[in-house]
């Protein structure tokens, strides 16, 4: 049950990210065309031709970059050790070229383990040098069975958040990352949150 409403909600968000992406890349273009005819006998006529078409605009963030900030780790697996944690973040991104779609990478630190997190998003454009991210990945500990910023044992995840190019080589970020089933001897989820500043390469 868990797992089918988790698989609809994520459905429902990547809906809405790819929609935000199609309105944000296109534009209309009218163009109107006039032409006169002259059928030999001193007789013209004029037509004219009005065609709507979709144009791609340049918008959103196509860069790389490497950053680190904050990161709050807001959920509780109901064990002595599992207590909501506050500590940092390391994240990357790796955006491949034409493709709407990137590699990034994030370590969660300040409990007894370091989650590692390397996951696949589709990204949104979604205001000029912005995006919307959405995607899925693992969740590596780097001690599994003690306290992370994201649960206490390797799990799926989800991950849900924005980017934007603030200065030429200056990023800001912020995302929520989903553990699921992300407790040892529990059945609850974990929530991270993230932001952090980048540089842009």
């Amino acid at each position: 049950m868990k797992l089918t409403k988790l698989a609809a909600s994520a459905i429902a968000v990547a809906s809405i990210v790819l929609s935000a992406g199609i309105a944000s890349a296109q534009t209309a273009t009218t163009l109107t065309t006039t032409s006169t005819k002259d059928d030999n006998n001193g007789n013209y006529s004029t037509q004219t031709t009005t065609t709507s078409t979709a144009t791609s605009t340049t918008s959103g963030m196509n860069r790389n970059y490497i950053g680190a900030g904050i990161s709050a780790g807001v959920t509780n697996g109901g064990r002595q050790n599992d207590a909501a944690l506050f500590g940092g973040n390391v994240q990357g991104r790796y955006a491949i070229k034409n493709a709407p779609v990137s590699l990034r990478g994030a370590a969660l630190f300040g409990g007894d383990s370091v989650a590692i997190v390397p996951t696949l998003t589709y990204d949104a454009p979604i205001a000029k040098n912005t995006n919307l991210y959405f995607g899925g990945g693992y969740s590596f500990l780097t001690d599994e069975g003690q306290a992370s910023q994201l649960g206490n044992k390797n799990a799926p995840v989800v991950t849900l958040g924005a980017e934007s190019q603030i200065a030429k080589n200056t990023v800001i970020y912020s995302d929520a990352k989903f553990g699921i089933d992300a407790y040892k001897g529990s059945d609850s989820d974990a929530l991270s949150l993230q932001a952090g500043v980048g540089y842009s390469f």
